[in-house]
Formats: structure tokens, sequence, C-alpha cells
């Protein structure tokens, strides 16, 4: 089968991306509305700081919090702010009417794809799953990227199906089996003779990103990003270049920690990016109900985090500068010997 020209253009800028995957937050005002001013400012200066793509209205974005309306200004506001420089893609999901409609106004909007979320509350079987999805793809131009999470979790023969869906491009895991997916990628690489991408999708996924490359999913999504982009930055490129080094000193002095405080509170994974995203000096403003704000300890406890994560990138860079020195003494008195 010959993938739809959308299709086949979103996975190319997807499949070796240039920076971190950018979720971005949704801004609210004071009073609890929409701001789209603010929104707009978060999508260009992550832009600007190199993400790959934006993902807009999704988990960290409170998919759930919007208005069908809102939902589609949002949208709309990622691709003006884009302007074609990075793909844009969009949140979808509920039942597969509300799925649909979504997907169909993110669309409009002018985005490049979608992220399919679970269907909501129930739990359903395998053949339903399948035919959900299906029908979701087979309701727009635009190409699904498929997230397993939740109520949403496939079997290997699942995904198969999906993977040989027209439109489904690829898998988004939110789960954390690593036995699964990789019965999972050998099953799609056995039965489906197309490409497919696989995403971490874990909250903080760089915690377990190493593990995940071993298995070959090397896509992942960043809420770091969103309030420490420098630190996401980084991380992105030790893992690019194999520099597990580099990778491991902030596995240790930051993410690890910051997992560990995102643990203290239900919602955190979002709440506590938003406090982040604030404490940068961006008022996105507070979470919607039914998730609630951090404690002041734990938002203090995420500032001494970042100021650690960047002391870690200020000790590395000095310590490639002191090398370099080194190396340039050591030619200097070779050359005079």
């Amino acid at each position: 089968m010959t993938p739809a020209p959308l299709t086949a253009a979103l996975a190319a800028r997807l499949t070796v991306p240039s920076g971190p995957l950018f979720f971005p937050v949704t801004a609210y005002g004071p009073d609890g509305s929409l701001d789209l001013d603010v929104f707009r400012a978060h999508v260009r200066q992550g832009v600007e700081a190199g993400a790959a793509a934006v993902f807009a209205c999704c988990g960290t974005g409170e998919f759930h919090a919007l208005t069908p309306e809102e939902f589609q200004d949002c949208v709309r506001a990622a691709v003006e702010e884009t302007a074609g420089r990075v793909p844009v893609v969009a949140g979808a999901g509920y039942g597969t009417a509300l799925a649909v409609r979504y997907a169909r106004l993110a669309e409009e909007a002018g985005a490049d794809g979608l992220l399919a979320m679970p269907p909501y509350l129930v739990v359903a079987g395998q053949e339903g799953l399948l035919r959900h999805y299906r029908e979701l793809a087979a309701a727009t131009a635009l190409p699904v990227i498929v997230y397993q999470r939740d109520n949403a979790v496939f079997t290997p023969e699942t995904v198969v199906g999906l993977a040989r869906t027209e439109g489904i491009i690829g898998l988004k895991d939110g789960l954390g089996d690593l036995d699964l997916m990789q019965r999972i990628v050998s099953a799609v690489r056995s039965g489906h003779s197309g490409d497919f991408l696989y995403f971490n999708g874990l909250p903080t996924a760089e915690l377990t990103q190493l593990a995940y490359r071993g298995i070959g999913v090397t896509l992942y999504s960043s809420a770091v990003f969103c309030f420490a982009p420098e630190i996401a930055l980084a991380f992105h490129k030790a893992l690019g270049t194999g520099d597990d080094v580099t990778a491991n000193r902030l596995l240790d002095g930051f993410y690890r920690p910051f997992v560990e405080l995102r643990a203290q509170g239900r919602g955190y994974a979002v709440s506590l990016v938003k406090a982040g995203v604030r404490h940068g000096g961006l008022d996105v403003g507070e979470v919607r109900p039914p998730l609630h704000e951090p404690t002041e300890e734990h938002v203090k406890q995420l500032v001494r985090l970042v100021e650690r994560g960047h002391a870690l990138l200020e000790a590395a860079s000095e310590s490639v500068a002191a090398i370099v020195v080194g190396s340039e003494s050591e030619s200097e008195f070779e050359e005079s010997v």
C-alpha cells in the first residue's frame, strides 16, 4: 500500500527529529479562560528553542479540560505560530463519534497529524479498539499516532492490525511494559512490510529512554522541554550522539529526582510542569479541575531541581573546556619539543 502524501510527510519529519518533541501546556488567564496570546508565546518559545514537533492539546495540554471550540482555537494558534517550521500534531479522544469530531476540527485548523487518546471510560476488547482507531483514521486525511495507556492496551496482533491500517503511522507507549513493547516491535516487523513509528510516551520519558532505545524505540515525548528546554535539549543530544555519560549524569542528578517529586501528587505530570513554566517567567495559569496545583513546598523543590540541572550542564561544559585546553597544551608542548 502506498502511503498518502500527508502520512508519508509526517512520518518522514518525525523519524529522525532534530530536537525534542514538544508537548506545550495550555495557557489560562486569571479567570480560568483560555489565554491564546500566552499559549502562542509558549509555542513560539518552544519552536525557537529547538523543538522538532509540537503536540498541541494532548495530555500535558489538558485535552480533557478543553471544549471543542477551545481545542480548535489552540490547534489553529499552534499551526500559525509554527508556520510550517515543524509539524503540529493534535490530540483526539473520547468515544468514536467525539474523537472523529475532534479530528475534523484539528484538520480544519491545519494540523499535520493526530495523537489518538484512549477511548473514554470503557475497557474495550481488542476487536472494538481496532475498529475505533480504524474509524478515526478513516475520518480525515491526517495521519494518526495511537496512544497506548490506561484502558487502551494492545496485543501485538492488534498493533499489527493498526500498522496495516491506512493512515495510522505509529504507536506511542504510555504503559511502560518493555516485554510487551518488545513483542509488539517484533510482531510488526514480521507482519507489516511498511515503516511504523514508536514513541516512548511515559511521563518524563527521559527516565526510561535508555531502556526503550535498547528495543529500538528512539522517539520520546518531553514534558521537561516545556520548562527546562536546555536540560531537555542536552539530554536529547546526548542520546543522539551516544554520550551515555552525559545522559546518565542528567538522569541521576535531575530526571530521577524530578520523577520522584512528580510522584508526590496525582496529576503532577501536568500541574508540576505548568508550575515550572510559570517559574520560567511565562504565566500560563493554573490547571483546570479536576487537576490541582502542586504544594508550595513541591514547587520550591522543583525550582531547586531545575537549578541543579543547569549546574550539571555548566559543570559538563567546563569539563569539556578543560579537556580542550589540555589537549591544546599537549599539542603546543609536542610542537616545541
